[in-house]
Formats: C-alpha cells, structure tokens, sequence
C-alpha cells in the first residue's frame, strides 16, 4: 500500500494525497453479502435535526462482515481484496470449503490465494482467527473481541494493532493502540496481524468537497456564534471565547469524562498516555 501525490492542475488536485489502491483485486462487492443502507442526514423519527453537521455525501452499501468468525476448523480461501466505503480498512472475500463466503477485515499482508483459518487449532499465522489463550506472548493482533463469541469490537481501523503481552490466569494482558494495557479474556478471540492500509493516515482530502462526498457538512466554529447559542460566542470583534467548552458548558480541553466507577475500569492496568 501506498500514496500517491497529484500535480496541482487545480487548486484541490495541490495538497491532495489519495492511496493507490493497488491492492485491490475486485471492483464489484460479493451480492450476497451486501445489504442497502439508508441515510438520516442526522434527523430523528420526526424530522428534527439531532445531529449537526451531517448530510448527503455518496449513496453507500453495507458489506455483512464476519467480526465473529465461528467457522472453526473450516479452511477458507481468500478470493479477492475489496475497498469498503463504510470503514477505513480494506476487506477481504473469503471462499469457505463447505461453500459459505463471508467478508473479514484484510489484515497487512493477506494476499488473494492464501489459506486461513479460525478456531484453537489454527495456527498463529496472518489472518488466522483464535483464542488469546492458544496465541504465543508478544502476538501483533486486531480484531479483539471483549467478550468470548460476542464478535471482535476493538482494533479494526486502517493500521491498528495491538500485542499480547502477557497472561494472568483466565486473563490475557493486551497493549492497546492508545498505549493502554488492559486485561481481556483469553478465551476472547482476536486475529493475527495488523490491520491492512495503514497508508490511510497519510492521506490527505486537498478540499472542502472531498468531506462532502463523505456525508460531513461544514461545522460552525463555537467563536463565532452568538452568546445565545455557545458559551463561547459572543464578544467584540475576533474575541478568544474564553475556556474551550462544549455546547453545554462543559470543559472539552483536559476535562476527565470517564465514569468513576465504570465496570472495565477494573481490567485496565495502565491508562493510555497523554
């Protein structure tokens, strides 16, 4: 994976830096495992805009991704490399020997062709899907699940890894991409590697219109709103708005905002650093 920068033709064209998307395989998703998906534009049920900021942008499909990969022992196939528009990632196709196809996310390194497998037998090998307690000590992994068969919910953006670094009885010690490390269940499954197109921080959209695509509309700066509608507006000529705070009043720079007594907070060893 890598980027590339375009001549600046035209003022958007000067600071773009788009990925190559050299790897990928297939320009079409597999139609079984696409299902529509609609967009609110950040309205609710009766039509009031709860979210700011959000709206139009490219019509988009969902692709049925496999976070829980429960075909254990089945060997499968990987068929071809896919852009997926609803995450930063790529995706890969797989061809299960008992005919199943599913989409996972494309681990750094998978190449179309390759075998992988999932379950405790499997081998710690690049794509590989198995329990925390099967993997050796110093594993580079992604796709963690926080809960044994509840699916993978942790490290599943574009270059993200994280490493097993220890085990503590029925507990696996995980360095998290924060620098966190927290205790996760070994019988939690995770996948071997990190996640693929790790390019993607590097990019750059090069204009306004780019966000627009993407379904973000242009947000107002709290500054330069009025005092009625931000703490922070108001004033004569360019004031500083005081102490950055949320719409609310609510400190938004260095403020804690985690619970005091939230139930993970137990399994957290050392907090991410500042």
């Amino acid at each position: 994976m890598a980027v590339r920068k375009l001549k600046p033709t035209t003022p958007g064209q000067r600071h773009k830096v788009i990925g190559t998307f050299e790897e990928i395989t297939a320009s079409a998703p597999e139609k079984s495992l696409v299902v529509g998906k609609s967009a609110s534009g950040g309205r609710n049920n009766t039509g009031k805009m709860t979210m700011r900021y959000l709206g139009g942008g490219h019509k988009r499909k969902l692709r049925i991704i496999d976070f829980k990969r429960t075909k254990d022992g089945v060997p499968a196939t990987v068929k071809s490399i896919e852009y997926d528009p609803n995450r930063s990632a790529r995706i890969a196709l797989l061809y299960y020997a008992d005919g199943a196809k599913t989409y996972i996310i494309a681990p750094n390194g998978l190449k179309v062709g390759q075998t992988v497998m999932s379950g405790a037998e499997a081998a710690p090998e690049v794509g590989n899907a198995l329990p925390l307690a099967k993997m050796p000590i110093g594993t580079v992994i992604h796709n963690i699940e926080l809960r044994p068969g509840q699916g993978a919910k942790m490290v599943r953006s574009a270059g993200a890894f994280a490493q097993l670094t220890s085990r503590e009885g029925t507990y696996a010690i995980i360095r998290m991409p924060s620098g966190e490390t927290r205790k996760i269940l070994a019988a939690c499954k995770a996948t071997v590697g990190s996640v693929g197109n790790s390019d993607h921080a590097l990019e750059k959209s090069g204009k306004a219109g780019r966000s627009r695509w993407l379904g973000r509309r242009p947000r107002t700066r709290a500054v330069v709103m009025n005092p009625v509608d931000h703490p922070m507006g108001g004033g004569e000529g360019r004031a500083t708005g005081g102490h950055p705070r949320s719409r609310k009043g609510l400190y938004s720079k260095g403020l804690k905002t985690r619970a005091p007594k939230k139930h993970s907070s137990k399994y957290i060893i050392e907090r991410r650093k500042k």
